[in-house]
This record gives structure tokens, C-alpha cells and sequence, in this order.
């Protein structure tokens, strides 16, 4: 958590100290599909999701800033069998995860200025875990920070000069950690606005 710290104070006085062309803030809509170990829990979808970003144009190609995101994922097993350790519990379940990311991302645009305007990103930080299967009056939880890293691509189309829609894909994986002893993942795709600062 001390490098986590160290890394997010570097970056964010080397934008403070940079010559920087303005900000930009994506408001994104998150929708979530667990893969590995979340997507054998889980079957379903996320459809409760959002994420928030800002970050500090570097130069009109790079941006580097800070993430925030919340996804929750839900599913109900009629009859099913959950094993932790060494007890397993039969019944119908209510099965929950929610997932909040918190990283710092670079970002390279590589249209800027035009009305289509794809990118790659990259970020890394911390990931927060929260499983919860309930089962009559009995619940099982894990949870756990895990260090996590998430590649991106997407575009923004612009309507003006300060807003575009936001279209990408992420893919979000946390490394085994607390009481997870696999790696969390999951895909999302995302849909909102960006709005660009001076």
C-alpha cells in the first residue's frame, strides 16, 4: 500500500509541476462480465456499475489521472451448492459481488482535436472485493484489497469542444489476496460523457 502512495503522490506532482494543456472527466456508465474465478460465481452480468475518471492533459496525445468505479454483481441460484474451506451450504442463494477499483491511469490519445478520436489506457492500483452469498439466515463474505492493473481501448466522438461521448472497454484483474486465494477479473464496457477543463 506504502509503493501504491508513493507512485499516486509522483504522479500527481509531476502533473502539478507539467506544463498541462487542461483536464479532462469521464462520467462512464459500467457494464460488467466476470471472467476466472468471479465469472464460475457469478453467471450473470453487471448491469449496476459506473466509474469516474479525471485526468491532467500531459500534452494533447497524454493524460494521466485517477480512477474510481463500482460495480456490483448479482445472481440467484434456486438449488446450489457454496463450498468455503471446509464447510459447504446447499439451498437457494443470493449470490452478490461488488467490486470497487481505485487507480492511477495514463492515457494516449491518438486523433486529438479530430471528432473520432481513439485510445489505449493503462491502469494500476488497488481493487476492492466484497462477496457476499446469502442463504436463508446464514451469509458467507470474503473481502479483500488486491493489487490490480487494467488495460483500455476506446474512442471519444466529439459534440463541441469541452464534451464527447466515451466508448471503451476495460479489463480489470485483481491478484489473489485476503480471503480471495484466485485472481479477481472482469471485463467492462463502458458508455458515457467526457468533458474537457482549461
Amino acid at each position: 500500500m506504502k509503493k501504491l502512495i508513493l507512485i499516486f503522490s509522483i504522479v500527481c506532482l509531476g502533473v502539478t509541476v507539467s506544463n498541462a494543456q487542461g483536464s479532462l472527466t469521464a462520467l462512464e456508465y459500467s457494464i460488467g462480465f466476470g471472467s476466472g474465478d468471479m465469472g464460475s460465481y457469478l453467471g450473470s452480468p453487471s448491469f449496476r456499475g459506473f466509474t469516474f475518471q479525471w485526468q491532467k492533459l500531459i500534452t494533447d496525445q497524454t493524460g494521466v489521472g485517477l480512477e474510481l468505479g463500482w460495480n456490483v454483481f448479482y445472481e440467484a441460484k434456486q438449488n446450489d451448492t457454496y463450498t468455503q474451506g471446509t464447510a459447504s451450504i446447499s439451498g437457494k442463494q443470493y449470490r452478490y459481488q461488488n467490486q470497487f477499483p481505485i487507480l492511477v491511469t495514463y492515457n494516449y490519445y491518438f486523433k486529438p482535436g479530430e471528432k473520432l478520436n481513439p485510445f489505449v489506457g493503462l491502469g494500476a492500483g488497488t481493487m476492492h472485493s466484497l462477496r457476499n452469498t446469502n442463504m436463508s439466515t446464514y451469509t458467507l463474505e470474503l473481502t479483500a484489497w488486491h493489487f490490480a492493473i487494467r488495460p483500455e481501448v476506446g474512442f471519444l466522438y466529439e459534440f463541441s469542444d469541452q464534451t464527447s461521448a466515451y466508448v471503451s472497454l476495460k479489463y480489470y484483474n485483481g491478484l489473489s489476496a485476503g480471503d480471495f486465494d484466485k485472481t479477481q477479473s472482469y471485463f467492462s464496457l463502458n458508455l458515457g460523457f467526457a468533458f474537457k477543463g482549461h
